[in-house]
This record gives structure tokens, C-alpha cells and sequence, in this order.
């Protein structure tokens, strides 16, 4: 169950439109769904103030489907991250409401009703190449309620780019950096900014780059305080904890 419903349950109650006792029933329902395959956990909303997201790759359209229909019945949103077509056409089918977003290659459902966003994030990726994390992580902010502003294509190689934005990101109160090749853009961008860095390695870059490991040991390395480092592409655990700060910082932790 998550926050809104529980919300939602709770007035009900206190209107005297819902049973005391009919609430409690409401409350003991299971933690999790046990669909053979996978065991769906239905109140993590509750406790993280955001449901449990699926991790598309490995399984087959059918138990996407399946987990994402159960999730949808105990949530206003549903994220599905790193999705094929093949699995978003299965999702369709069981959740006609269901969107697919190319770039950020993840299938969405929103039903939120009203959303007040919380300001404070930033998504600044160096390149073209790099777009796609970046929009997981603008994607799964905006998700959690947070306003989103997008800086692209400012990478280090014509650093003019980003001085013309720093203005901007001077009002973050929390930045998502992406950058693949040798990955410098965060160490610059903690270095000029006052908010706290995420830094996002990404898989793009020639050979020696090595999938982004090269960019990995980079940010791990950087010398620039307040810059923290997620694994590479992880663009889903980066936008995450930059709306968890976004949100402590506007003092809604749900």
C-alpha cells in the first residue's frame, strides 16, 4: 500500500465512511505476492515512499507482465527499468495505461492525480551517447514527484558549454552527473557547484575505457568533496537518491 492510499484509508476512517475494523483488514494485507517465479513486494511504497521498481532484463515478457499487473493493483505508479518493446507490448496488455519511453528504455505507469513537484534536481550528462541513463534518472525523479531540469551535452571536451548553465545548477539542491570516455565531468561540477554530486560512469567510450570502468575509477577518484559515485549505468539509483535528498530538503520524506 502505498502512502496516498494509506492516507486515503486513514480519512475514510476518520469520516466514519470505513469500519475501524475494516481498515485493520485493509492493513493486514500480504507483504508480498507470491507468483511462483517472483515474490513482488506490495509495501515498499509504504516503507520507502515509492513502490519496488522492476529490473526488466533477464525476464521474459510474460513475468513482466505478471509482476508489473500486481504491483499496479497496490500503486499509483509502476516503473519498469531497462525494458524491451517485446515486454512493454506484454505489460500493454494487462495495463492499458502503460507508457513506453524509447530513450530512457523503461515502461511507466502514472496515475497520480495531483503533484505538487519539489524542485531541487538537476540531470547534467556530458554527451549525446550518455542521454539514455540520464533519462533513467530524470525519468525515475519525476517519478518521486521531483521537477526536473535537464542539462545536456556539456561535457568537459568544450567546457564553455557548462559555465553558460552553472547559474542553473547553482539552484540544485541535488545533481545527477553522467559521463562516459574518461568521465570528468562530475569532479568538475562538484568543484562549482554548492549542492551534493551523484556521479553516473556510463558504459560509452573506446576501447581502453573498458565498458566504464575507466569512468567508474575516475568519479571514485575524484577530488572534488560532496561527490558520491553509483555503479555504471545505474541511472535508475542515481535519480533515486537525488529525489530522496530533493525530497528531505523540502521536508517530505513520502
Amino acid at each position: 500500500m502505498d502512502p496516498e492510499r494509506l492516507r486515503r484509508l486513514l480519512e475514510a476512517v476518520q469520516r466514519g465512511d470505513m469500519a475501524v475494523e475494516e481498515a485493520v483488514q485493509a492493513l493486514r494485507s500480504p507483504l508480498y505476492a507470491d507468483l511462483g517465479f517472483a515474490r513482488p513486494d506490495l509495501h515498499r511504497a509504504l516503507r520507502k515512499g515509492f513502490p519496488e521498481v522492476i529490473f526488466g532484463p533477464g525476464k521474459t515478457p510474460h513475468q513482466a507482465a505478471a509482476i508489473a499487473q500486481r504491483l499496479a493493483e497496490r500503486s499509483d505508479r509502476l516503473l519498469i527499468t531497462r525494458a524491451t518493446p517485446q515486454q512493454f507490448q506484454a505489460v500493454l496488455e494487462v495495463l492499458p495505461d502503460a507508457q513506453w519511453n524509447e530513450t530512457a528504455r523503461a515502461i511507466v505507469v502514472d496515475r497520480r492525480r495531483e503533484v505538487t513537484p519539489i524542485p531541487g534536481v538537476a540531470v547534467v550528462c556530458a554527451g549525446t551517447a550518455d542521454v539514455p541513463v540520464a533519462e533513467e534518472a530524470a525519468l525515475t525523479a519525476s517519478l518521486m514527484d521531483c521537477q526536473v531540469e535537464r542539462f545536456y551535452d556539456v561535457g568537459v571536451a568544450g567546457i564553455h558549454r557548462l559555465l553558460d548553465v552553472l547559474p542553473a545548477l547553482h539552484r540544485s539542491r541535488a545533481l545527477v552527473v553522467v559521463a562516459g570516455m574518461e568521465g570528468a565531468l562530475p569532479s568538475v561540477v562538484g568543484g562549482l557547484v554548492p549542492g551534493p554530486v551523484i556521479a553516473v560512469p556510463t558504459s560509452v567510450g573506446y576501447g581502453a575505457s573498458f565498458r566504464g570502468l575507466a569512468a567508474l575509477l575516475a568519479m571514485l577518484n575524484s577530488c572534488a568533496p560532496g561527490v558520491a559515485v553509483v555503479n555504471i549505468d545505474n541511472g535508475f539509483g542515481a535519480g533515486y537518491l537525488a529525489a530522496l535528498i530533493a525530497r528531505l530538503a523540502a521536508g517530505r520524506e513520502t
